[in-house]
């Protein structure tokens, strides 16, 4: 097995006395991402890090094959083996997240980013932040991130959406027409024209999602995955489904009472 070992990489604080070992992949056309993290997190928790390269795939294969390990990195400290990366972060108790962990996080992401543009663009235009245009284009701009999300693989979104929203089910085609739909909605809702096409867009899907989302979770009591940031998540069926809808019902009918005042 050929490696090459590179300098000691000692940190700031200079606690010396605290030693670890690493093997990563650092080839011509790949260094593993992980390794670098796993050296990082190493010299941040005041390790000095004997750091091995393993600069050819037959070097990587023998290294795997020598200790029985699947992956690269591997980190070894005080002569014991501690894993990989996620291992690492075990090591040291930081979080790790799990492939199938459900977290809310995409959500409160993309409704913090909506938020904020339309706070800055309510400033912007009227020399205000808390503003009632604001509001709307919270809404309709989290209605487009809620899009992007589901189209950027629509036949995932779609397979998701089955599980739960009962239009979907009767008419399949109406899960792959649901993001554009939401997306045409959202746009034309932050620009303010042609309510008379957004409006009734928002408050069909919007309706029929509220009624599908009560009946599966809050009903049925059924423990599903939501299909509202694309057909890839693990974020719950639940209260964030029933509030996009609920926006979307809400967004509809403002926009159309709005246009008769």
């Amino acid at each position: 097995m050929t490696t090459t070992q590179q300098k000691n990489h000692t940190p700031a604080d200079g606690a010396s006395h605290k030693k670890a070992t690493l093997y990563r992949m650092v080839m011509d056309k790949h260094t593993c991402p992980y390794g670098i993290k796993s050296k990082y997190l190493l010299e941040r928790e005041g390790y000095v890090v004997d750091d091995h390269h393993l600069t050819t795939r037959e070097a990587t294969d023998a290294f795997r094959e020598e200790h029985d390990v699947k992956t690269t990195p591997q980190t070894w400290i005080d002569g014991e083996r501690v894993g990989g990366y996620d291992d690492l972060r075990g090591y040291f108790d930081r979080s790790v997240t799990s492939e199938n962990e459900t977290s809310y996080r995409p959500v409160i992401a993309i409704f913090a980013v909506a938020a904020a543009m339309a706070l800055a663009t309510s400033w912007f235009t009227f020399d205000n932040l808390l503003t009632l245009r604001a509001f709307e284009w919270f809404v309709a701009i989290s209605m487009c991130f809620l899009a992007i999300q589901k189209l950027q693989d629509v036949e995932s979104f779609s397979t998701m959406f089955l599980n739960y929203d009962l239009l979907a089910q009767r008419w399949v085609p109406y899960g792959y027409i649901y993001p554009f739909a939401e997306a045409l909605a959202g746009i034309l809702m932050i620009s303010g024209s042609l309510v008379w096409i957004s409006s009734p867009i928002s408050l069909f899907i919007g309706g029929i999602g509220v009624v599908s989302v009560i009946k599966a979770v809050y009903i049925e009591k059924r423990e599903l995955k939501c299909a509202c940031v694309g057909g890839n998540s693990n974020v719950p069926l639940g209260l964030v489904s029933l509030t996009e809808s609920l926006m979307m019902v809400a967004m509809g009918t403002w926009m159309l009472i709005k246009t008769t005042l």
